[in-house]
């Protein structure tokens, strides 16, 4: 059986302590698990050093490309430049801050038999302040059930997707509610899901860039709307085109 090839990207906004760990990892794991494969950094304006580390990295690694944004233009928009970059038949992606271990990526691939086309990491236990662990819990439920999604733990950005259901995706989303745009509209598109079990370390430096009141809000800001066109636009846009069929 040919072995799969396999874009692995990262966003990074203000990770330079961890990003070069990461990307030195997943260099290691993918040239064991492929022969054809991609590194590519989405740096997302990032304020402290990471494009000098980066840049380092990028003279040693033929395989890792870096992609700049002069500003930061938000999670979803560093995810939506990842994807847009990435070239090879599957996609994995995590966050460049080091919270989950890349070397846990051979687990997803094993996964990914001929009828699934989407893994998707499950925290075993999140390691974060307690109250973040409450906030987080509650988000999963929140979002799973208004949006009815196929898996449980939609934050956890540690995932593996074939390109054939990236293609089908047109993601809008420039906050962190690209996580939701992008596991319902590949449910829409007839992904299959698995998930499985993954660790989740606490983080190494720095604060999380996501969990400020700005963001927050401007993240439900995005599901609300996104909502209205997933769950009842499409669905009377569905309704529409049915009628007409049969009219």
């Amino acid at each position: 059986m040919p072995k799969p090839s396999i874009s692995a990207f990262f966003p990074c906004y203000n990770d330079a302590h961890t990003i070069g760990d990461l990307v030195a990892q997943a260099d290691e794991v993918l040239a064991a698990l492929c022969d054809d494969y991609e590194i590519i950094v989405v740096n997302d304006g990032s304020k402290d050093e990471s494009a000098s580390v980066l840049a380092a990295l990028s003279e040693r690694m033929p395989r890792l490309r870096v992609v700049h944004h002069p500003t930061n233009r938000g999670y979803g928009a560093a995810l939506r430049s990842g994807f847009d970059h990435a070239t090879k038949d599957l996609v994995f992606y995590t966050d460049g801050d080091g919270q989950y271990d890349v070397r846990e990526l051979p687990i997803l691939l094993m996964l990914l038999t001929d009828d699934t086309h989407f893994v998707n990491g499950m925290k075993m236990t999140r390691q974060d302040p307690p109250y973040r662990v409450f906030i987080g819990n509650l988000h999963r439920f929140v979002t799973r059930w208004t949006f009815w999604l196929p898996i449980n733990d939609v934050d956890c950005d540690f995932r593996l997707i074939r390109r054939s259901i990236l293609d089908k995706l047109r993601l809008s989303s420039s906050s962190g509610s690209i996580c939701v745009e992008l596991v319902k509209q590949a449910q829409r598109a007839g992904a299959q899901f698995r998930e499985v079990s993954i660790h989740h370390y606490a983080r190494r430096s720095g604060a999380s860039e996501f969990f400020t009141f700005r963001r927050i809000v401007r993240t439900y800001a995005d599901l609300a709307v996104m909502w209205v066109e997933l769950m009842i636009v499409a669905k009377l846009k569905a309704l529409r085109a049915l009628i007409e069929s049969a009219a």
